[in-house]
């Protein structure tokens, strides 16, 4: 189970509260825009409430398998259009060329599947098969 915070700055300060990380430099970090200490669980959070916002239902996907990592993959949201279900990975930082679990995800489910999205802070783009998309365009999937 997933849990996500209708107010972001509450859930950095539950999250964060006891770190003495928390001494200053946490808001510092907020106002610079530059949070890279848990950063991908604030903007998967924002993803999350602009989901919600549209009225969508929240759905991941995770398979754990301790003997096996070629087993292991983790989809942030899965968001239903029509009749297909499309896997959404929400990319925080510069590494958004690594998706494995969305590739095994796709390689398991692939018949299956709608349109897989990449969430990013960066440009439209397509390759290979998936689609990436800049953080601001969550609520128009």
């Amino acid at each position: 189970m997933k849990v996500y915070s209708a107010d972001t700055g509450l859930m950095i300060s539950q999250t964060l509260g006891d770190s003495p990380f928390t001494e200053g430099a946490l808001y510092e970090e907020v106002y610079s825009g530059d949070l890279g200490i848990n950063e991908g669980m604030v903007i998967e959070n924002s993803v999350a409430q602009a989901l919600a916002a549209t009225g969508r239902r929240l759905f991941f996907y995770a398979r754990y398998d301790l003997e096996t990592a070629a087993n292991r993959m983790e989809i942030d949201f899965l968001v239903r259009r029509g009749d297909r279900i499309c896997p959404v990975e929400v990319k925080s930082g510069r590494n958004y060329a690594r998706h494995s679990s969305l590739d095994k995800f796709r390689a398991k489910f692939g018949d299956r599947l709608g349109e897989s999205f990449i969430l990013y802070a960066k440009d439209v783009m397509k390759k290979d098969g998936i689609t990436h998309l800049p953080l601001y365009m969550a609520s128009l999937l």
